[in-house]
């Protein structure tokens, strides 16, 4: 391993998933999320009418008259990486792609009959051969899990807040649908993350993209393990106060934290999961119509009381006290917020002294 915490890059003979069902690399949280999104009051009355007004055929017109679209000609080795991460997920339609002229690195996938992917030049020029196949994995991941046409709406309505917002209560329907779109949205990356690494095949190229996105192109001033270091701290660090602060920090983002995407996917790489997701055990797309609804709910529930159960956050915690039935919790509630080291009047000894810090 070198000094950055990379070992060198894989072999090219990479495997294939014949038939593979985007339920096999999708994050339960995505499919949770999605489905309390599809549940929000007025969102199927929205949505339907937003699927006749969307102005996807202007999308297209606005890429194809200024942007770069990659084909055997332009940028053929976006186009060899787009062929070979569909031929790796068994996408049978190869989706358009277009090479975007912005100083910011980004990616997306969007469109509503058919999905659009577009890179920017600046994530061009950022990432190597095998970081930037794990990119077009991810897009090409959103493609098969169907998340475009969500991403579209959300850019739409993103768009329509602002130009409303002067409007007394015009934008408050719109912002609590844009809401729960981010909400689901943050969670779909992570499912994509997973993609990614599937065609990619290169945990290490994964975590360098993630990197660079977070810090730029100075990998011999990075560390993985010290970047992974990072989530930890954040997740198990502060007190509820810094918990309230990470829930207002992401709600404007469409995307979760680099450094908790990173630590989310080094997990799944090491998971049972992937391991047989490699061997060439998963979910096939004939089958999904066959998928129980309530194994998903099941499956989704079970993750997030997993999420609580394990997590280092402070709040998180709490919330597992109260499903534990903790005692005093309004003393634990007020200790947490004003940071107290006191115990309550039930004891003053070490051990309830070591329940008022805050080490997890």
């Amino acid at each position: 391993m070198t000094e950055t915490g990379f070992e060198k890059a894989p072999a090219r003979d990479r495997r294939r998933f014949p038939g593979i069902s985007s339920r096999a690399y999708e994050h339960p949280a995505d499919r949770s999320a999605l489905v309390a999104l599809r549940k929000l009051t007025g969102f199927d009355t929205v949505f339907k009418a937003l699927s006749g007004l969307l102005p996807e055929r202007s999308l297209r017109l606005l890429f194809l008259s200024d942007s770069v679209r990659v084909g055997e000609t332009q940028f053929p080795h976006l186009y060899a990486m787009l062929r070979d991460a569909c031929y790796i997920l068994d996408l049978e339609k190869v989706p358009q792609m277009y090479v975007q002229q912005d100083p910011k690195p980004n990616a997306m996938c969007i469109g509503l009959d058919e999905p659009i992917i577009v890179v920017t030049t600046s994530l061009v020029e950022l990432l190597d051969e095998e970081e930037m196949r794990a990119v077009v994995g991810h897009e090409v991941g959103h493609a098969l899990s169907g998340h475009s046409v969500y991403r579209t709406v959300l850019l739409f309505l993103t768009n329509l807040a602002l130009r409303v917002a002067w409007i007394p209560l015009g934008n408050v329907a719109i912002t609590a649908l844009v809401a729960a779109l981010r909400e689901w949205f943050r969670k779909s990356e992570l499912s994509a993350d997973r993609a990614g690494l599937l065609v990619g095949q290169d945990v290490h190229a994964s975590m360098r993209g993630l990197m660079k996105v977070a810090g730029g192109n100075h990998l011999h001033e990075m560390n993985v393990d010290a970047f992974l270091a990072q989530a930890e701290e954040y997740e198990s660090s502060g007190d509820l106060r810094d918990s309230v602060l990470k829930i207002l920090n992401v709600l404007p983002r469409t995307h979760p934290f680099t450094t908790v995407r990173a630590a989310e996917l080094k997990k799944w790489s090491e998971s049972r999961d992937h391991q047989r997701i490699m061997d060439g055990h998963y979910p096939r797309r004939d089958e999904d119509k066959d998928t129980s609804v309530t194994d998903s709910f099941r499956q989704s529930a079970a993750h997030y009381a997993d999420s609580v159960r394990t997590s280092k956050d402070p709040l998180m915690k709490l919330v597992g006290d109260i499903a534990g039935g903790a005692n005093d919790l309004g003393g634990k509630l007020r200790d947490k917020f004003t940071g107290a080291g006191g115990g309550s009047a039930a004891g003053t000894g070490p051990a309830a002294k070591g329940g008022a810090t805050e080490q997890g």
